[in-house]
């Protein structure tokens, strides 16, 4: 049997392949409802799998959350990289909070990973960074136009976000704009000295569970 190239892998099999795409579709539903701490029996019991199939595609935790929220952080840092390149500093910072709530005002697994840094899952941890620097970069933009009080900082969103994380539906997206309205903190169109907002301290920090 010819031998694969360095770093290939092989394909699934069809049924291993539905098996996986029903996991992960199931993750991401108990993961919003529950948080990333959701039991992962329900995970396959949810998707019709049995727990030893759930282990064999996805042998820890971490490797089940990169599956899921890997799409949707890259969707986030892509928001990021639009609000940076919109030439007025507030609409960019008021619209990205307003994005930032809505996005994660029904899924609590998200809410939870914007806020936390997740140890043992690295791929995710480098997409949750780009966003956080993209975001202070965003909020500096606008303490230096004069439209964002300068005693702004970084962790007053994450704050927001770790108190909306018992939102549910069907109340929960206009619940986010209204806290996206808070957390716009009132303009002043006057210009402030000092006070950027890169000087923020990390968010918290918890091991990735293994099951």
């Amino acid at each position: 049997m010819a031998s694969l190239p360095a770093g290939a892998t092989l394909p699934l099999r069809s049924d291993a392949e539905r098996n996986r795409r029903a996991l992960v579709r199931a993750a991401r539903a108990v993961f919003g409802e529950r948080g990333l701490d959701a039991p992962l029996d329900e995970i396959a019991r949810r998707a019709e799998v049995g727990n030893a199939t759930l282990y064999r595609r996805f042998p820890t935790r971490c490797a089940l959350l990169a599956a899921v929220f890997a799409d949707t952080l890259e969707d986030v840092v892509a928001a990021t990289e639009r609000a940076i390149a919109d030439p007025d500093p507030w609409s960019a910072f008021a619209n990205h909070v307003t994005f930032l709530c809505e996005l994660q005002a029904t899924d609590r697994g998200l809410a939870d990973l914007l806020t936390t840094t997740i140890r043992g899952v690295p791929a995710l941890e480098r997409l949750r960074k780009r966003a956080h620097d993209g975001f202070v970069r965003i909020a500096d933009r606008a303490i230096d136009n004069g439209t964002l009080r300068a005693d702004f900082r970084p962790e007053d969103i994450v704050l927001l976000l770790m108190a909306k994380r018992r939102t549910r539906p069907p109340h929960g997206r206009g619940r986010a704009r209204r806290m996206a309205a808070v957390a716009q903190l009132h303009p002043r169109r006057t210009r402030h000295a000092g006070g950027r907002a890169g000087r923020t301290r990390p968010p918290a920090t918890r091991p990735c569970r293994r099951r």
